[in-house]
């Protein structure tokens, strides 16, 4: 493919005199930029709609989500699924990225890994993919190797395949069942995907992951209830979110944290029902883990 074809690649004629704005300039005309990448995301809804609901069903069936990227869209990958073992609760295996080239790429650049369409096909072999699986191949430009290798063997096992590019009709999009495409244009910095393609690429993962985990009912209303409390932080944002979800007071909602064994859904349900700890757990766990089906 003809790099030089692609809107990740080509010049923005609003900073062709980049290096001479003022610092004020320069602020304005990125923020103005950035503007519109909500914009360009709000025209796919319906693929981001559609694999958030293939991700959730794959979740309610034992799968696990994986993202495979190289470069920032790796990085963005492994971001994303780092960050799910905290605000969702979710084991580590859960939700995962991969980057071509191995967690030295998250900091380091490896030569030629993202280029090594075999390499994705590996590291995802290397994790029994199968078809309760779900995998997300992300990359700016849409024509990585790696990512398309990832894709391919995905599919040749059964498991959900979703693409994510920042270019129309990305070669990655050949590769997947579910097409997210989401054209940004010209970057400020050209060339410089880790500006808007990355922000795109953020928000639509923040989507994907959070929608999903809604989905399997990690969510009540609008509180993260099974936030992991792994620092004080954490800590006192759980004891709030009981307060929160129930309306009682710091002390209660304090007592009943200690008393679900610091596990925060199992304390709403027991501060809610007035339930005690074995009843409560029950209950959650015939209601699968929703705290709204728990209490009614």
């Amino acid at each position: 493919m003809n790099l030089a074809s692609l809107t990740t690649e080509t010049r923005n004629n609003k900073t062709m005199h980049l290096d001479e704005m003022s610092v004020a300039e320069f602020a304005q005309v990125m923020n103005q930029e950035d503007q519109g990448v909500p914009r360009s995301i709000a025209q796919v809804l319906p693929a981001i709609t559609e694999a958030i609901t293939i991700i959730t069903a794959n979740f309610k069936r034992g799968g696990r989500l994986f993202y495979i990227g190289a470069g920032t869209s790796g990085r963005l990958g492994v971001l994303d699924a780092a960050e799910c073992v905290p605000t969702f609760g979710t084991a580590p295996e859960m939700v995962q990225g991969l980057i071509a080239g191995g967690m030295t790429a998250m900091t380091v650049a490896v030569e030629g890994a993202e280029d090594n369409a075999q390499l994705g096909a590996d590291d995802l072999k290397a994790h029994q993919l199968n078809n309760n699986d779900t995998v997300v191949g992300i990359a700016a430009s849409g024509r990585t190797p790696y990512v398309i290798g990832g894709l391919d063997y995905a599919q040749s096992v059964g498991a959900a395949t979703i693409s994510l590019a920042c270019n129309a009709n990305a070669e990655i999009s050949k590769h997947a069942k579910t097409v997210i495409e989401v054209p940004v244009g010209p970057e400020v910095l050209t060339g410089s995907t880790r500006l808007k393609a990355g922000t795109a690429q953020k928000l639509v993962l923040n989507m994907l992951s959070t929608g999903a985990m809604v989905g399997i009912g990690k969510v009540y209303k609008n509180l993260m209830v099974d936030v992991r409390p792994t620092n004080e932080k954490l800590v006192e944002r759980a004891k709030r979110i009981i307060q929160q979800a129930t309306d009682c007071d710091a002390e209660t909602a304090a007592q009943n944290f200690e008393a679900a064994d610091q596990d925060v859904k199992l304390a709403i349900v027991m501060t809610l029902t007035d339930l005690d700890k074995t009843t409560a757990k029950q209950r959650l766990k015939a209601a699968d883990g929703y705290v709204k089906k728990a209490i009614d």
